[in-house]
Parts: structure tokens; C-alpha cells; sequence
């Protein structure tokens, strides 16, 4: 009865499962974009480990914190496009992160009005609410009229929350080869050496006109939390119920067969030390057995 027990108890922690059950999954949530600068300045290695792979640790950050919330990324530099679109598939959003560089948008510049705008077209136009942009960029537009198009944004109900990568001291931007080796820095026509500084201005005034708020990025990382906090503030959407093919678990039965085994063990052991029937069979096997033993 014992090894029975231990066995069945092994079975029960193994956790068996077989058959399976639909479930309805409902979420709440807001639609939250990433635009995120790609531009060569994002190169420069004012903040540490350089501004491209701050802004991509920032965006994990917000990631992993605003868990049920719809993502998608947006990347820009002279252009823009949608990298990922909305999804709740967080882990898709972050695979495609890992692979952005400031190569992958082939014209150079930095459109900022482009980015929002193509941001804006990556929420769904039927919503007037449930809608945040997170700009993570060093500011230095060179195209587009970015302050127009985050009053399209506000308009459409788009809260903008810019995140300055950089300082205002600047840096130099590095020219690396195929191996990654800095082979120079970017020059003016002039032959100077561009130095890239972060326009805190212009991104104050992108994020108070759609409503939102500026924050410099730092390496404590202060003002992820504070984006946190404001978004949860703000009221959540219930996003389309997901129907989901699950297996059933099954451990309840052998852990219900080994607790009816280890009540039958005990229940033997006090009825044969009070001399039951069970205690004469024992004692009835017993001379038998002393009775060969003597033949023999």
C-alpha cells in the first residue's frame, strides 16, 4: 500500500493532463505605439550603452510592466514605417526590437512629423480614446512639421509621451564598418565634425500638445514609471475575447486513488492490532508457515 501511495503521489506531482476544453480569455487594455528613432544620430554615445540601445531597453522596460495593453512598434529616420503592428503578442513585438538598427530604414534624415503620423495611422480610427504614443528619439528634426502632426494626433484622441535619448552637451556621431569598428565621425560639408545634441524643446512641445508629458531619458530609469503611472490612470478597453485550446488537468485522480490507499493501509494496521479478523488471517498464515518450516 505504501509503494502504491508513493507511486501515485510521483504521478500526481508530474502533473498529467489529457483531453481538451475551449477557454474564453477577455483582456483590458490601451493601444500603446513605439516610435522609435533609427536615425544615424542615434548612434552617438552620449548615454550609455549609446542612444539606440537605450531607447531599446526603455521600450522592454514599458513592455514588460504594461502586461495586457495591445503594442506596436513604428521605426523612422528620414521615412517612416510600421514595424509591428498592435498586437497583444508582447514577445512578437520584442523579436522584432532585437533586430532594429540604424540601418534598417535605407533614407537618411529624421522626420519626426512623418513618424507621428505614421503612428497615428497604426491605431484603429474608429477609437477616440484608449490611445498613447511613446516617441523615444534625441529631438533633432530635420524634416517634417512634427508639431503639426501631434495636434492630428490629439485630435484622433493619441496622447504623446516623448522620452529625449541624449544630452544637451551632445556627441559626436560614429561611422562604424560591417564589423561594427568606428571608423570615423560624421562631417559637415564644411569638414567639421557634426556633434548631435538632444532638442528637449522641440519634443516639450510635441508631448503638451497632444497632452502628454517630456521626460529625459536617465539610467535609473525614472521616467518609465512615471509613463506607468499615467497610463494607468487613463480608462482601459476590453479587447476582443480569445478562444484558447487548453489541456485538461487529471492529477486529481491518481492523488485521489493514493489518499484511498494510505486510508485502506492505516485502517489494515489498526484493525490487525486490535485482533480482528484481519489479525486471526494473520496469525492463521503464521502457524501454517511454522508448521512447513518444521516438515521441511
Amino acid at each position: 500500500c505504501l509503494l502504491f501511495f508513493f507511486s501515485l503521489v510521483v504521478l500526481s506531482l508530474c502533473r498529467p493532463q489529457w483531453g481538451t476544453k475551449l477557454e474564453s480569455v477577455k483582456r483590458k487594455g490601451i493601444d500603446l505605439v513605439f516610435v522609435l528613432d533609427t536615425s544615424l544620430s542615434m548612434e552617438a554615445q552620449d548615454v550609455v550603452p549609446g542612444r539606440l540601445e537605450k531607447a531599446k531597453h526603455e521600450i522592454r522596460a514599458l513592455i514588460e510592466i504594461l502586461e495586457g495593453d495591445r503594442v506596436g512598434l513604428v521605426v523612422f529616420a528620414g521615412t517612416a514605417m510600421v514595424n509591428c503592428p498592435l498586437t497583444i503578442d508582447q514577445n512578437a513585438v520584442k523579436l522584432f526590437l532585437e533586430i532594429v538598427n540604424t540601418q534598417v530604414i535605407p533614407r537618411p534624415g529624421t522626420n519626426i512629423g512623418e513618424a507621428i503620423q505614421k503612428a497615428i495611422q497604426a491605431f484603429d480610427p474608429k477609437e477616440r480614446r484608449h490611445k498613447v504614443m511613446v516617441l523615444l528619439t534625441d529631438g533633432e528634426s530635420l524634416e517634417g512639421n512634427p508639431i503639426k502632426t501631434a495636434e492630428e494626433a490629439r485630435a484622433e484622441g493619441i496622447v504623446i509621451y516623448a522620452i529625449g535619448i541624449g544630452t544637451p552637451a551632445g556627441e559626436p556621431i560614429p561611422l562604424r564598418d560591417e564589423r561594427g569598428n568606428v571608423t570615423g565621425y560624421k562631417k559637415e560639408e564644411g569638414g567639421g565634425v557634426v556633434v548631435s545634441r538632444l532638442d528637449e524643446e522641440s519634443l516639450q512641445q510635441i508631448a503638451s500638445v497632444s497632452g502628454g508629458q517630456y521626460f529625459r531619458a536617465t539610467p535609473g530609469e525614472n521616467e518609465v514609471e512615471k509613463i506607468v503611472r499615467a497610463v494607468a490612470q487613463m480608462d482601459k478597453k476590453e479587447f476582443q475575447s480569445k478562444i484558447y485550446l487548453t489541456y485538461v488537468d487529471r492529477f486529481q485522480i491518481p492523488l485521489g486513488i493514493a489518499i484511498t490507499i494510505i486510508l485502506l493501509e492505516t485502517f489494515l494496521s489498526v484493525f490487525q492490532r486490535s485482533g480482528g479478523p484481519w489479525g486471526r488471517f494473520s496469525e492463521l498464515l503464521d502457524l501454517n508457515r511454522l508448521r512447513r518450516d518444521r516438515v521441511s
